[in-house]
């Protein structure tokens, strides 16, 4: 999975834009060695592609010293528009018996090759600025929680980040998800 050059130039400059205008997300990193990394990394391109294609305005939210790698997350205002109307796993989808939706959260992030933020980085996400005022976002749900049926969503309201519980089957034109991915 590789994007064309011409792709590759736009998308770095729109990553470089984001990153210079959101200072405040990630005041301690510089610029050029997120480039550097970027560049010897092709297949990540191709999926931050995805997450910009979908709408999800991705950026710098953190570096990882022990890996040495960049943390981007998904860091459009609302949840991103090309990822909403979809339950949250296969399972899910499939157990719906009419009005299914075309897809699900977990294979669109294999398919995109991002991981669904959990509910740590959904908090974190929200003290970087405030997301989801509108709309709400699938995140990844333990286990335990999914075996029963359901599956958990996070948004903000009323000056607060609420967590939320939903049938896995279930699905609103106002709920995606959010992803991150590390280079």
């Amino acid at each position: 999975m590789t994007i064309t050059k011409e792709q590759r130039d736009i998308l770095i400059q729109t990553l470089k834009n984001r990153f210079e205008k959101n200072r405040g997300r990630h005041p301690d990193i510089n610029w050029e060695k997120v480039h550097k990394k970027l560049e010897a990394n092709t297949e990540k391109l191709w999926t931050l592609n995805e997450m910009e294609r979908t709408g999800g305005e991705p950026d710098v939210v953190g570096y990882e010293i022990f890996t040495d790698q960049f943390i981007f997350f998904d860091c459009a205002e609302e949840s991103p528009k090309g990822r909403r109307s979809i339950c949250y796993d296969r399972e899910g989808l499939e157990s719906r018996k009419e009005f299914k939706p075309e897809n699900n959260a977990i294979d669109m992030c294999n398919e995109m090759g991002v991981e669904i933020l959990d509910e740590d980085q959904y908090r974190m996400l929200q003290t970087l600025g405030k997301f989801d005022l509108k709309t709400s976002s699938w995140i990844k749900t333990p286990d335990a929680v999914r075996k029963l049926g359901g599956a958990l969503f996070m948004d903000y309201r009323f000056g607060r980040v609420f967590v939320y519980h939903n049938g896995a089957q279930s699905y609103y034109g106002v709920r995606g998800f959010r992803g991150s991915v590390r280079v």
